[in-house]
């Protein structure tokens, strides 16, 4: 019998959707956006994440000045309840992400030897 890759992967992406760790997150976001602040807050720090992001994987050099501001927005952020449980909720969901990629390439890895 022949499996169809694509309907175990939309079959797992429904699970995804269905469970516990992805309804506290889609939770967490919506408790996000609620507020305005917060969500202004919140999208001023993954503003600043994502140029820091852009400008590594581009192999130019971050000033102390985009590392202070880094660092003050991560404290400003941690302090705020609902952004805070959002950053919980994200960072279980990148776990089972993780776990989840580590059983699918499974295979590979058996097949190739695992990656040093």
């Amino acid at each position: 019998m022949a499996i169809n890759l694509y309907d175990a992967a939309n079959e797992l992406e429904k699970a995804i959707r269905s469970s516990e760790d992805y309804n506290q997150l889609k939770q967490a976001y919506q408790d996000v956006n609620a507020d305005e602040l917060t969500r202004n807050m919140f999208h001023q720090f993954r503003q600043i994440q994502m140029n820091l992001q852009q400008k590594q994987m581009m192999g130019q050099d971050i000033s102390q000045a985009e590392v202070e501001e880094a660092q003050k927005s991560v404290a400003l952020v941690q302090q705020n309840e609902r952004i805070s449980r959002l950053m919980q909720a994200e960072q279980r969901m990148s776990m089972v992400i993780g776990e989840l990629n580590q059983v699918i390439m499974k295979p590979l890895e058996e097949l190739y030897g695992k990656m040093q």
